[in-house]
């Protein structure tokens, strides 16, 4: 198994930690899993540097890494529309378009296309694992709801344009 395998493997191990963390009613808590979310989140960066670099992709890691970080967000933001933090239908646009692009992936890989990450979906990766570190933070409320639209901008513009750019994908189905 290659380094990068196990840092993705060491994401989703972290989820569970995260969530758990989370629960505890103790002091500082919030503080702990926002830590275990920065390590996780830091993982990514560093899998796919590693992968990239030493030539380490894989199958595994090309179906792993980014249900990782669907998986680490998603979990993040559940939490996040449960104190009320964010709305959930927010949460229901990030959802509705990891279906919606995963589907596409399938129908592209059915017919023997494999459809990368662009760069659009890098910068929402990003910036949302950005967004919510600042939303763990004691931040004002406009830019919480400031957080809340990036994400939910940057996650519409990077599966609007899957979609527009692999439009023969649908076409062929």
């Amino acid at each position: 198994m290659t380094t990068a395998n196990k840092l993705t493997i060491a994401r989703v191990v972290m989820i569970p930690i995260f969530l758990a963390v989370l629960y505890l009613d103790v002091p500082g808590a919030k503080y702990i899993a926002l830590a275990v979310f920065i390590l996780a989140s830091l993982t990514d960066f560093v899998d796919g540097y590693i992968a990239r670099h030493y030539n380490q992709v894989t199958d595994f890691g090309k179906f792993m890494d980014p249900l990782a970080d669907k998986m680490l967000v998603c979990a993040a933001m559940c939490w996040f529309v449960e104190i009320h933090q964010m709305p959930g239908w927010a949460l229901l646009v990030v959802l509705l378009r990891e279906f919606a692009v995963s589907g596409l992936r399938m129908v592209a890989s059915d017919k023997g296309r494999v459809i990368a990450a662009g760069w659009s979906g890098k910068v929402k990766t990003f910036s949302t694992m950005v967004c919510i570190i600042l939303m763990f933070l004691p931040i004002p409320g406009w830019l919480n709801t400031l957080c809340v639209a990036v994400i939910v901008v940057t996650t519409l513009y990077s599966g609007v344009e899957y979609f527009v750019k692999n439009a023969d994908m649908l076409a062929q189905a």
